[in-house]
């Protein structure tokens, strides 16, 4: 039988927290099934979570208090776990991160930007120095790097979500980055497409009202855990888990996907703008 890996809870919040759990499960002679017998998350879940490697939701949290019999502790101290910042990523965005790499699918809906987990290093640059015009050079690089980091998920075969992002029109016709640096944003998106990592869709700007006009979304599932949705805005973010709000989100996101153009046509928009764009032409808009 191998030796179980030890937790250092000293590298970290999370991994303290986590070892504490561990700590406080055994000592209960619980097993990661018996501990979460009544919840919805499954056994990897917890497991990632005793690593540091997750962080603990609060019903989760407040489950564990009850079945260990902790008075609290684990929902008090869950809230300084989430606040542990690990990069140059926004604070708020830090769940969202760790939920990225845990999803089993990921749908976004992107009305004004290309979503970041397909942005090249030049659009994340313009995006970046848009939001935050007195930061210093070294700031945003380090910001760029982290957001390209993210699509490292894309190349590892073990863990690839399915992906499906919606886009609107306007950001295939009406460039933020010069030409060729849109040509490169557009075949960055062509090359995992034809790769079978995303499935991109068009909304074409003339299709009329259509579902979350207002909003930008990411819908994410896991194996192990209940979906969440999150919205964004300039500089915040907000995650939400309340099921019957999740469930109203992703009706609204299947009746945009009905709106949008098929996958087959949507691809071969962007596939013959990145060719106008190579050409220094402007890319003709959908009428």
């Amino acid at each position: 039988m191998a030796r179980r890996k030890d937790i250092d809870g000293s590298t970290s919040v999370p991994t303290f927290y986590g070892k504490e759990l561990r700590w406080k499960r055994e000592a209960a002679g619980l097993s990661l099934e018996a501990l979460l017998e009544g919840s919805f998350y499954g056994k990897s879940h917890l497991s990632d979570i005793e690593r540091g490697e997750r962080r603990m939701p609060l019903d989760l949290a407040r489950h564990v208090d009850q079945v260990l019999d902790t008075d609290g502790f684990f929902e008090r101290h869950c809230e300084d776990v989430r606040r542990a910042r690990r990069g140059p990523h926004a604070a708020y965005f830090e769940k969202i991160l760790e939920a990225e790499r845990h999803a089993e699918s990921i749908e976004e809906w992107c009305p004004s930007t290309f979503p970041g987990l397909l942005q090249t290093a030049p659009y994340a640059r313009a995006l970046v120095r848009s939001a935050h015009p007195s930061a210093s050079d070294d700031w945003v690089e380090e910001k760029v790097r982290a957001r390209l980091g993210r699509a490292q998920l894309f190349e590892d075969d073990h863990s690839v979500p399915e992906y499906w992002a919606i886009l609107h029109e306007s950001l295939v016709t009406d460039p933020i980055v010069p030409p060729e640096e849109m040509t490169a944003q557009l075949a960055r998106i062509v090359e995992l497409a034809e790769r079978r990592r995303i499935t991109p869709q068009i909304v074409p700007r003339k299709c009329g009202a259509y579902p979350l006009m207002a909003a930008s979304i990411k819908v994410m599932t896991f194996p192990d855990a209940p979906p969440l949705i999150y919205t964004e805005a300039s500089y915040s973010g907000d995650t939400i888990d309340d099921p019957a709000l999740v469930k109203q989100y992703h009706k609204a996101y299947d009746r945009l996907r009905a709106v949008a153009l098929s996958p087959v046509t949507s691809l071969a928009m962007i596939k013959a703008a990145a060719e106008d764009y190579r050409n220094a032409k402007q890319p003709d808009r959908l009428e």
